[in-house]
């Protein structure tokens, strides 16, 4: 696994220590001569974000970071993104978990590809009065179908009305 971070360091040209670093800062120093091969899925997940670490980058976009691991390793991952938002790192994070999402700081909620809450975890709960962010996304697609049909119900009676008046 160090010869395919090395790898990766070189093309990003970054500092010397940057691959014992982002070993140390994944929990993967002890394994670092395991070829990513012979890793757990687990471990072949933190590889991915050793890679992302590398350079100590300002942004990392992740999709998906904790999708098939055990609890463990998912809260050992949300401490490791805590540590790199609290240094400066913005992460941006999509997932469908919604009780990873509120570990967030920010949220931007999508359905069907547009917008429909840009908030954070505590002003989404109170926002739908609910408890869990689950049933705040749920009960937020619900308001956001009822607005839709209000709206499509108001665009067919203008057409409606459209259509009558150009007859006459």
């Amino acid at each position: 696994m160090r010869q395919n971070l090395s790898y990766f360091a070189s093309l990003l040209k970054a500092p010397k220590g940057d691959v014992d670093r982002v070993l140390q800062e994944v929990g993967l120093g002890a394994q670092a001569a395991q070829l990513v091969d012979s890793l757990s899925g687990g471990q072949a997940t933190r590889v991915s974000l050793a890679v992302a670490l590398i350079g100590s980058p300002e942004l990392i976009v992740l999709d998906e970071p904790t999708v098939g691991l055990d609890p463990v390793l998912r809260a050992e991952l949300w401490t490791l993104f805590r540590r790199l938002a609290d240094r400066g790192v913005t992460l941006i994070v999509s997932s469908h978990v919604m009780d990873e999402a509120v570990r967030c700081d920010r949220l931007l909620l999508m359905r069907e590809g547009r917008i429909i809450a840009d908030t954070t975890p505590s002003a989404l709960l109170a926002d739908t009065d609910t408890t869990d962010a689950e049933a705040a996304f749920l009960a937020l697609i619900e308001r956001d179908r009822a607005a839709g049909a209000g709206s499509t119900r108001r665009a067919r009676r203008e057409a409606q009305e459209r259509h009558e008046e150009a007859e006459g």
